[in-house]
Order: C-alpha cells, then sequence, then structure tokens
C-alpha cells in the first residue's frame, strides 16, 4: 500500500526522532507504523515490536501487517505457556502483543529488548501513572525507536507532558482533518446538532430527584467541603478521593449519596426511563448486601421511595425519552432514501443501548448491539462474537451499530455514512475517536442528539473547548520539544569541538 502524502511527511520524522503521531481515526496511523518497522529491520535489524491494549486489536495488527510483510511474525499473549512464549520471541523478528504480557515477561526475565529495534506504542494516550506501557518504555531506554500513536493524548498539559516524557518523545506530528497534506484524501463531513425537549412528565421527575440532590449538597456545604453549589462530577470525584484520605466516613457517605443521585440525573436527562428504572432497582439490590450504608440509606429515605414509584409509573406505561423517537425519524429517512445506508448510534450505557435496539426493532430497523465482553445482564459479546457483527455490518446485513465505548478505540470497524451521539460527551479524547468513523472515503454526517437545558448542552460545549486548547497545547509542548531538542545539538557540538 502506498503511502499518502502526510504519511510519507510523518514516517520521515519516526525514522529520526521518537515521536508521537497525532492522527484522527481512519487515516492510516497503523500503516506508518509497519513502514517504519521495515525501514527499521531492514537497516538496523533485530526485532520489532507492536502493542496494543486489546487482544483484538492485537490480533487486528497483526493479521494487517502480515498481508503487507513477510517477516516471520506472531501474536503473544498470557495464555501462552511461558516457555512457548520465550521461543516464540526468539524465532519471531516482529512480535505484536498486549502490554501486560510483555510486562510480566521482562519483569520474570523470560525476555529482554536490547535485540528490539523498535517499539510502536499503539493507544499511547494510556501511557500514564502506572499503565504497563510506562514500565516498557522505561526498560527499553536508549535502546532504538519509539513511535507512539493515538488519535487523541488527553486534554491537559500535564497529561500529554506525562505521556511524551514516559515514551521519550522527541518530536509530535499531529495532523487534523483542516491539515494541508490530509485535507486532499478526505471527504467533508457534515455537522448536525439536533435538540430535543424533556416533556412536564419528565422535569417533574428532574424536580423530585435534583430536590432530593440538593439535600446532601448542602449537607457537604454546611461542613465547609463544598463551596460550589453546582458541582461537576469530576469535582465530586476529586472530593471522594479527598475524604477517602482523610477517612471522613460522615462526609463520605453523605458523597456516596450525593454521587448516586447525581448519576441518577444524568440517566433521566440523557438516556432513558429503562435506563434509569435499571439502575435505581440495582440500588434497592445492593442495599441488602452487608456494610453498604450509603446505599441503605438513600433507598430507606421516603424522598427515594417517592422517587422509584414515579419512575415505575413511567417505564410501566412505556415512558421514552424524546431522543429515542428522533433518533428513529432520523434512521427512517435515511434508510428510506438510501437502503445500504450505516450508522453507528454510540452512547454511554449498556442499559441504555438494549432499550435503543428494543425499541429500533419495534420499528423494523436492521440494527445490532456492539459492546464489550464483561458479562452485565447478559449483555457482553465474545470476541468471536464481536468479530462476526462487524463482518455482518461491513457486508450490508446489518444497518445500524448500537456501541459503547468499546466502537471507539482502534477496532476496524466499516466506513458509516454516519456517526450518531446519542448524548454529548465532555471527553475530547472520545469525541475524536467516534467522529473519526465517517467521512473518510466518502461525505458522512456527525448528528448529536442532545436535550435542551440538560447537561448535555454542557458536555457538547466541555468537549469542543477541550478539543481546540488541546491543539493549542500540543503545539506549545511540540515548540518545547524542539527548544530541548536543538539544545542538545548545540551540547554534541560543543563536546565535539573540544
Amino acid at each position: 500500500m502506498e503511502l499518502r502524502e502526510y504519511q510519507k511527511n510523518i514516517l520521515k520524522t519516526a525514522k529520526e526522532k521518537n515521536t508521537l503521531v497525532i492522527l484522527p481515526t481512519g487515516l492510516g496511523k497503523t500503516l506508518i507504523a509497519f513502514y517504519l518497522i521495515d525501514h527499521r529491520l531492514k537497516f538496523y535489524g533485530g526485532k520489532a515490536l507492536f502493542l496494543a491494549p486489546t487482544k483484538p486489536l492485537v490480533y487486528q495488527h497483526y493479521v494487517n501487517f502480515t498481508k503487507l510483510f513477510s517477516y516471520p511474525s506472531a501474536m503473544l499473549t498470557g495464555s501462552i505457556k511461558n516457555k512457548k512464549r520465550k521461543e516464540i520471541w526468539e524465532k519471531s523478528k516482529v512480535i505484536f502483543a498486549t502490554p501486560q504480557t510483555i510486562a510480566n515477561d521482562l519483569r520474570n526475565g523470560l525476555i529482554a529488548l536490547d535485540n528490539v529495534s523498535c517499539i510502536v506504542f499503539d493507544e499511547a494516550h494510556r501511557c500514564l501513572k502506572n499503565y504497563d506501557y510506562v514500565f516498557i518504555a522505561k526498560s527499553y531506554e536508549n535502546k532504538g525507536k519509539i513511535l507512539g500513536l493515538t488519535a487523541s493524548p488527553g486534554e491537559t498539559k500535564q497529561k500529554i507532558d506525562e505521556i511524551c516524557k514516559n515514551l521519550n518523545i522527541e518530536k509530535i506530528e499531529i495532523r487534523t482533518r483542516e491539515s494541508k497534506d490530509v485535507k486532499p484524501y478526505l471527504k467533508k463531513v457534515k455537522l448536525k446538532l439536533i435538540k430535543v425537549k424533556l416533556d412536564d412528565e419528565f422535569l417533574l421527575l428532574r424536580e423530585m430527584i435534583n430536590n432530593f440532590y440538593l439535600q446532601y449538597l448542602e449537607k457537604l456545604v454546611n461542613m465547609g467541603l463544598m463551596k460550589n453549589k453546582h458541582p461537576s462530577k469530576k469535582e465530586l470525584i476529586e472530593l471522594n478521593k479527598q475524604l477517602s484520605k482523610n477517612k471522613n466516613f460522615p462526609a463520605l457517605i453523605n458523597l456516596a449519596i450525593l454521587l448516586k443521585l447525581h448519576h441518577a440525573l444524568e440517566l433521566l436527562e440523557t438516556q432513558s426511563i429503562k435506563a434509569l428504572y435499571l439502575y435505581l432497582k440495582d440500588l434497592y439490590e445492593k442495599a441488602k448486601e452487608k456494610g453498604n450504608r450509603a446505599t441503605k440509606q438513600l433507598v430507606n429515605n421516603l424522598d427515594f421511595e417517592k422517587i422509584f414509584l414515579k419512575v415505575l409509573e413511567l417505564y410501566n406505561k412505556g415512558k421514552e425519552h424524546p431522543k429515542l423517537e428522533k433518533l428513529r425519524e432520523i434512521l427512517e429517512e435515511k434508510l428510506k432514501n438510501n437502503k445500504e445506508f450505516k450508522a453507528i448510534v454510540f452512547t454511554q450505557y449498556r442499559d441504555n443501548v438494549l432499550k435503543i435496539k428494543e425499541y429500533l426493532e419495534s420499528h423494523n430497523i436492521n440494527c445490532e448491539v456492539f459492546v464489550g465482553q464483561a458479562k452485565k445482564r447478559n449483555l457482553g459479546l465474545s470476541q468471536k462474537r464481536q468479530k462476526e457483527i462487524l463482518e455482518e455490518f461491513r457486508y450490508g446485513l446489518i444497518n445500524v451499530l448500537i456501541s459503547t465505548s468499546v466502537g471507539e478505540e482502534g477496532l476496524d470497524i466499516p466506513e458509516v455514512d454516519a456517526v450518531i451521539f446519542y448524548e454529548p460527551i465532555p471527553s475530547a479524547i472520545r469525541k475524536i475517536q467516534r467522529a473519526g468513523r465517517t467521512a473518510r472515503t466518502r461525505e458522512g454526517e456527525i448528528i448529536v442528539l442532545f436535550a435542551q437545558k440538560t447537561r448535555d448542552e454542557a458536555y457538547y460545549w466541555a468537549s469542543w473547548h477541550k478539543e481546540k486548547k488541546m491543539y493549542r497545547l500540543i503545539e506549545k509542548i511540540n515548540g518545547e520539544l524542539s527548544k530541548k531538542d536543538k539544545k542538545i545539538i548545540k551540547l554534541d557540538e560543543f563536546f565535539k569541538n573540544r
């Protein structure tokens, strides 16, 4: 496969320096890595190691690489016995593996990185804190070339700096859909923001939950632990970490209840009555467990009982979130005009995935869920079934995939005509990954559904601002890396001339 102009430009840098490549999903980050591996093996010999965070991704990269290059290649996973893994490592020129497998083998002295001429870290935004990427990169220091791949490295300077430091990055190569050398290869993408209104029954229920929420918020304010009367979920989680360190148990119980009510509000405003009903029902089940003091205190409250009965009433009469009806209208219109139309609907919660599928199927829309392997309410897909669903989607047997975050990162999902956000998300990383599923070889649409005057609006603008900020930060960090590089070159020249 011939490289595109921007891929050639990025590869040129990667041959010379440890490089972090930031490129939207679907624009061929992996191909750049494959050509770098080929270059390093031809001119420097040794081995190459390609790391990816999940087994399906490892398998995908292994299959794609072996279609293009004939180097002795293999996959390493923890399911292979130690002796066999060592044998595979010694015989192979290119190894594809999860970081957990390689980190464990390094710690146990089963393998060494001395003969590795380059390592590729896929989904490099994970290279933070105690993730195994960090240990592997430190074990590899100054032994060869490092290439990090990501659609988005993070939203703060601290995170991006940490990734660069952990991977010993010398240069960042970033491209967006608007970059000069990328633009000629992409098709137009339309962005549609579609607003829906919550009706009176939803608003009444929201008021009931919010009033209950404010009771517990007031307790934390009175304790002097919370100044902001409209805290974000992130602020509540940070306070929870702080209180856990101080072992302030009365405040922790109040905060745990507050977080549960915050989540209930989010489900009501942005998801579905079914998702909210299942969550509240789960709380009743958890209250039966020993030691679950916060949950017991919550469900034994008369206000909570009133809320649950109201949710049960709406659930039993089949009350739907207005987003569901709008989603159906959009898909019916698209399929009416194009029977081969394909879309991915992204949603945050598994309970809502099931509701969306059930609702769309009742209106004869050909759809399937796409979730991870973990079992919850008997909803969990094996790797084999995930592959089957993607093949069915590729060949038009399914028109709509309803996916959780498993569809955002890395997997080779066929290009779609539309990416539909069932709800906006406050994360720039996830927004970029979702959006990259469309408008590669043909025109596409990004459709964002949001309920007016809810946290949906706040989340949409949060991710928009974070993305803009991220690009400014990367430009700044790249400038800092260039200055550092120039200083090193000057020092090298100084010592040569002595």
